[in-house]
């Protein structure tokens, strides 16, 4: 069995996990999550718990049987608890605010960046540096929270940029005059 596959999944009180030709559905306080299942793995849920199982020992199942455990996790947990990423803008003049459906990023170009955000996040803004991604989708919050990084990634010289909060930002060494 894979290690991440065989643990159970505990399903918190509020959340209801319904599976019907191998799409399941999670509901939940904060919002509803759909994943549709490959084929060969399945799910049981009994009462609090829900289990994922394979049909065989493939190499492709049981990387499958753990992905889809991890997967229906995060699921579970997004709808119940929900998803935050923080991100941190470092620079003179490099600034951010949420213009109706997009992110306004001024970081040093000769143009404002308008990052287009997706259905389901709510992205909010801080003293126009720290900027806050949540949803219940792991995955779309991660993807948003990415994106926004690569506009300008931290530089290892003064450490400006676009950097997660709490990211350790590995520092150079500027140029050193010779005698």
């Amino acid at each position: 069995m894979s290690r991440v596959g065989k643990k159970v999944i505990t399903i918190p009180s509020g959340v209801t996990v319904s599976e019907k030709d191998n799409h399941v559905t999670v509901k939940g306080a904060k919002g509803e999550l759909s994943w549709t299942l490959p084929e060969g793995i399945s799910i049981s849920v009994d009462g609090d718990t829900l289990s994922v199982r394979r049909a065989d020992d493939s190499r492709r199942m049981r990387a499958l049987h753990g992905t889809n455990r991890s997967l229906l996790s995060n699921m579970v947990e997004g709808v119940s608890k929900g998803f935050s990423k923080e991100l941190e803008i470092v620079g003179v003049g490099f600034k951010a605010a949420v213009k109706g459906k997009a992110l306004d990023l001024a970081l040093g170009k000769s143009h404002p960046i308008l990052h287009p955000i997706p259905a389901g996040l709510t992205v909010t803004v801080t003293e126009n540096t720290k900027i806050k991604v949540e949803g219940i989708d792991k995955q779309l919050v991660g993807q948003f929270a990415a994106e926004v990084r690569g506009y300008y990634p931290p530089e290892p010289y003064k450490g400006k940029g676009v950097h997660y909060v709490g990211e350790h930002i590995r520092r150079k060494e500027g140029k050193s005059v010779g005698k």
